[in-house]
């Protein structure tokens, strides 16, 4: 399953999806359980199941995001569910969840590329890659997404150096020395 992060939610105006806050222990179970109830209160409909579930952190709690994309479900009827069980699964859309608990959609102008960053042939520690990646998005005046790598970096849940230096990659254009640079400085 996808982990979305807070920065990602912020650049996805226009989508529309299912929040579900506060889910722990096994996401899959709750996937699977949320269509299978969902499929059980006729919300679902013609055997579709919300796909492309996708979980991220916030405010200390586990969530997940069902975007509805294709799905074919009565929209009234899951509008009515998300009500009645707001309080079991803390239901809100994404287009309701994004404005009031993250600050907003970011505007397109202020969505920023990813600076490119040269790690290529640094020490390979992973604290000192993350260290590089985090000054370079600093200097790009992107310092939320610098504390955000490095909260998803450091949050326990990575087992390995291959997933690290995935979220890393995430943030910046990974690159090596610049040819020039290599050649004594000529060009």
């Amino acid at each position: 399953m996808k982990e979305l992060s807070v920065d990602d939610l912020r650049h996805m105006e226009g989508q529309e999806g299912l929040i579900l806050q506060g889910c722990g222990g096994d996401l899959q179970e709750w996937v699977d359980g949320i269509n299978d109830l969902l499929t059980q209160e006729g919300i679902l409909l013609n055997g579709s199941k919300l796909e492309n579930a996708a979980y991220f952190r916030h405010d200390g709690c586990t969530n997940l995001y069902f975007p509805f994309g294709d799905t074919e479900l009565n929209a009234g009827s899951l509008a009515m569910w998300r009500l009645r069980t707001h309080a079991q699964f803390g239901g809100t859309w994404l287009s309701d969840y994004v404005p009031n608990r993250l600050g907003g959609f970011l505007p397109k102008q202020e969505q920023h590329e990813k600076p490119d960053c040269e790690l290529i042939g640094r020490d390979g520690n992973i604290f000192n890659l993350m260290g590089i990646a985090s000054r370079t998005l600093r200097r790009s005046g992107m310092r939320d997404q610098a504390k955000e790598m490095q909260d998803r970096i450091m949050g326990g849940d990575r087992q390995s150096y291959e997933e690290a230096l995935g979220i890393i990659g995430e943030y910046v254009n990974i690159t090596g020395p610049r040819e020039d640079m290599e050649i004594g400085g000529m060009i």
